[in-house]
């Protein structure tokens, strides 16, 4: 007969959530949303079921929902009117982000508004930043994202999200911030961001798949685990406020050696194929959804993740707070 039985501890769910040893709050959550031009605009994406391209109107009744739920941020995307080779929308002050961050904050302004500081929406090669010989030139890329979350921090973002793994950016975003007295806006950094197969839904929901080539040049390898931390350190270095991993979900390893390296928050995207797996399984009646959505927030969160982004927020918060069904 055992002496010992951790079995104890699990005959009842009160007993199992007084000792449970990782608690997932609606303040982990971040939902990600794409603002378009237009008016009365929600078309529904078709890998994404339930995400939806959204005109500045119905995004900020989006941004209501969002903050009556208790989710304290949204990332916000923007699909440009018409794309060139530099991504001049990115960074224009009438530009599809800038007038979307205008009107939430307008509307909703106890809404945190993180922006995703990135060309790749923008350019019409779809890369993240400005070619020349058929390669993304690094320091030329610069400039334009300087500008860009200049811009957005001039709109009121409260956070701006250099997406774009190039070299850097922190520093020239932090710097661009700081020449124009916007000391308080922070930057959440896609520190160790992968060039993973798992964004081909993003993809087709920002338009913006690459007309050539791919982006593991600038992307990190899947296989890397102490690059991570490499880049991690860097962007401390050059003045990241919030450090991001992305995605999550197969780099939980990489979220917990982050957590254990730094004292800064530490963000984690669960991206769009993750979601969009799990969606296409309960559609076909195979997982319960609820329950294995939950499943892996709460693994994220228990890897180390401060800050999850999230499609799944809207569900998971209502689910936390009681309100969904099961």
């Amino acid at each position: 007969m055992p002496n010992i039985r951790p079995r104890r501890l699990r005959t009842s769910e009160t007993l199992r959530r007084m000792v449970r040893e990782t608690a997932l709050s609606v303040d982990d959550l971040v939902y990600p949303v794409f603002a378009c031009h237009g008016s009365g605009v929600r078309e529904e994406i078709s890998s994404m079921p339930g995400q939806y391209r959204l005109s500045i109107d119905e995004l900020v009744k989006e941004a209501q929902e969002v903050r009556d739920l208790g989710i304290p941020g949204i990332l916000l995307f923007g699909l440009p009117e018409t794309k060139d080779e530099c991504g001049s929308e990115a960074y224009a002050e009438n530009g599809i982000v800038q007038q979307a961050i205008s009107a939430i904050k307008a509307d909703v302004d106890d809404l945190l508004v993180i922006t995703d500081v990135c060309l790749c929406e923008y350019t019409s090669h779809g890369h993240c930043g400005i070619i020349s010989d058929g390669c993304v030139q690094n320091d030329e890329t610069l400039e334009l994202l300087a500008e860009t979350a200049l811009s957005h921090a001039r709109a009121g973002a409260d956070i701006v999200a250099p997406s774009d793994m190039m070299d850097a950016r922190v520093r020239a975003i932090r710097s661009r911030l700081d020449e124009y007295d916007m000391y308080d806006t922070a930057i959440m950094a896609y520190s160790a961001k992968y060039a993973s197969a798992f964004y081909g839904p993003f993809r087709e929901a920002a338009e913006c798949a690459p007309q050539f080539g791919d982006r593991k040049a600038y992307q990190m390898d899947p296989a890397n685990a102490r690059e991570a931390l490499k880049e991690v350190e860097l962007d401390i270095q050059e003045g990241a406020d919030v450090v991001m991993v992305k995605p999550a979900l197969s780099y939980l390893d990489i979220i917990r050696q982050v957590k254990d390296n730094t004292d800064l928050p530490v963000a984690a995207y669960n991206v769009s194929g993750e979601y969009s797996m799990v969606k296409a399984a309960a559609l076909n009646g195979w997982i319960d959804e609820q329950r294995v959505t939950m499943e892996i927030l709460t693994s994220i969160k228990r890897a180390g993740a401060d800050i999850i982004l999230t499609y799944h927020a809207k569900d998971a918060a209502r689910w936390l707070q009681g309100t969904c069904p099961p």
